[in-house]
């Protein structure tokens, strides 16, 4: 424990740097590409789960066959689809692409499966269209494997660096992790405020594990108790 408690670093942190603008940036695009990550992938679950068409396990297959795919491999042609969009240096690059894992999908689709086709049949006598079905019905039963995949997302998006380091070039517009390291240079290190934004960033992810704790423990254990 310190003898002493001091803010300085914190201070020097918010004084000297884009912190909050960095802080902001990932939030706002950690929530938009978890909250289009997540139903996406349900939506995308829901049809190779419940719905028969024309090449279905051909395409299920092409869905597994990239988590194969290291990214490394996939970047320089991302990078070149993100200029040609002109989206370079906006955040449209930064959740849009792999906005829908093929491991969410995966996930979302065994859960899918479980669901009672009965009751996807009575809300189609009772006049309900396919959307409202997923919405009202769907949604409620794999309510856990949301959980799960907002989760995945969630951490993944805060956490991101690489992928931002490529495409992102205004400071102002940076991701946490890539404006933390880039407060230290080779002739000025400064670690007390790296520390304390190190833990500020932190904070987040904690807070999401707490509030969510049950729904990622019913997510991923419904699946060893069913019957």
């Amino acid at each position: 424990m310190p003898r002493e408690w001091s803010r300085n670093n914190y201070d020097k942190l918010f004084a000297d740097t884009d912190f909050v603008i960095w802080y902001g940036n990932t939030s706002f695009t950690a929530g938009v590409r978890t909250v289009l990550g997540v139903y996406f992938a349900a939506l995308a679950g829901c049809a190779f789960a419940k719905y028969s068409f024309r090449f279905k396990r051909f395409f299920f297959f092409l869905v597994l066959a990239t988590l194969t795919l290291p990214f490394l491999v996939l970047l320089a042609p991302l990078f070149l689809m993100m200029r040609d969009f002109g989206w370079v240096d906006t955040f449209l690059a930064i959740f849009v692409p792999g906005i829908v894992g093929a491991f969410n999908i995966f996930l979302m689709r065994q859960y899918n499966e479980a669901a009672p086709d009965e009751l996807m049949d009575a809300a189609r006598i009772d006049g309900a269209s396919e959307l409202r079905i997923f919405h009202s019905v769907i949604i409620p039963l794999v309510r856990p494997a949301l959980g799960v995949v907002a989760i995945f997302i969630f951490v993944y998006t805060w956490n991101d660096f690489l992928w931002p380091l490529i495409v992102l070039h205004d400071d102002k517009k940076y991701m946490l992790s890539l404006g933390i390291a880039t407060m230290n240079g080779p002739n000025d290190v400064e670690i007390g405020a790296s520390m304390a934004a190190s833990l500020l960033s932190t904070l987040p992810i904690l807070a999401v594990f707490v509030l969510m704790q049950r729904q990622i423990i019913a997510g991923l254990t419904q699946g060893a108790v069913r019957g």
